[in-house]
């Protein structure tokens, strides 16, 4: 028998976030990683998310937490607040670069990078990868019009996995689809996920505080 496949994740917090509740389903972690571990050998799983802090309490912080005491390896920078030119509430914070850095040095060491993100900034990242000798698979969604993955990003990739695929595998419970989910929901099973109580479910949920509408793929 050959060698399990080393596999790394890089999962971009507040894309998969958009993508699970557009689609009807929020993201159990816990099943998530157990799903990995059964597809070879999990290396690492990256989770990155940028965090409003605000004088009191961080909406995120429960979800870091829990993440980084179970088997992830977690990425936070601090998201800055401001205000646009039309009056609105705006919060910025990209987690791009730290993403490719980690995937850039881990690259020779594995076999197989699975990145959950639509975002067309990350195709040049996957090119290098895969010059370095890595197989690439990205994970989003083309069940939403319009669509929550670039072109340019599904194009580039070894292989592409839809979201929804996936989600009897990972999800924690259903919720109600997105307004712009254009595609007919599946049914998935509900499953038991972190945390339990209804009161820290919401917190707990990755940048569910200061995310409006998810942004488009470029």
């Amino acid at each position: 028998m050959s060698d399990p496949e080393r596999l790394a994740l890089f999962i971009d917090g507040a894309n998969l976030y958009a993508a699970s509740r557009t689609l009807g389903f929020d993201v159990d972690y816990r099943n998530l990683l157990t799903y990995f571990h059964g597809q070879g050998y999990l290396v690492r799983a990256y989770y990155y998310t940028a965090l409003l802090e605000t004088e009191e309490y961080s909406p995120l912080r429960p979800l870091v937490d829990w993440l980084g005491y179970n088997g992830y390896s977690v990425v936070t920078k601090p998201a800055r607040e401001f205000t646009d030119s039309s009056g609105r509430r705006r919060v910025k914070g990209n987690i791009d670069v730290e993403l490719a850095v980690d995937m850039l040095d881990i690259a020779p060491r594995i076999d197989h990078a699975v990145l959950f993100s639509g975002d067309g900034d990350f195709r040049r990242l996957v090119e290098a990868v895969q010059r370095l000798g890595c197989k690439v698979t990205v994970v989003s969604t083309i069940r939403t019009q319009p669509s929550m993955i670039s072109d340019e990003l599904r194009r580039q990739a070894d292989g592409f996995v839809d979201l929804m695929d996936m989600a009897e595998d990972i999800t924690r419970r259903q919720v109600e689809p997105r307004a712009r989910s254009g595609a007919p929901m599946g049914q998935p099973r509900p499953a038991p996920g972190m945390p339990s109580s209804p009161a820290s479910a919401r917190m707990a949920t990755p940048a569910d505080p200061f995310m409006g509408e998810p942004e488009l793929p470029e």
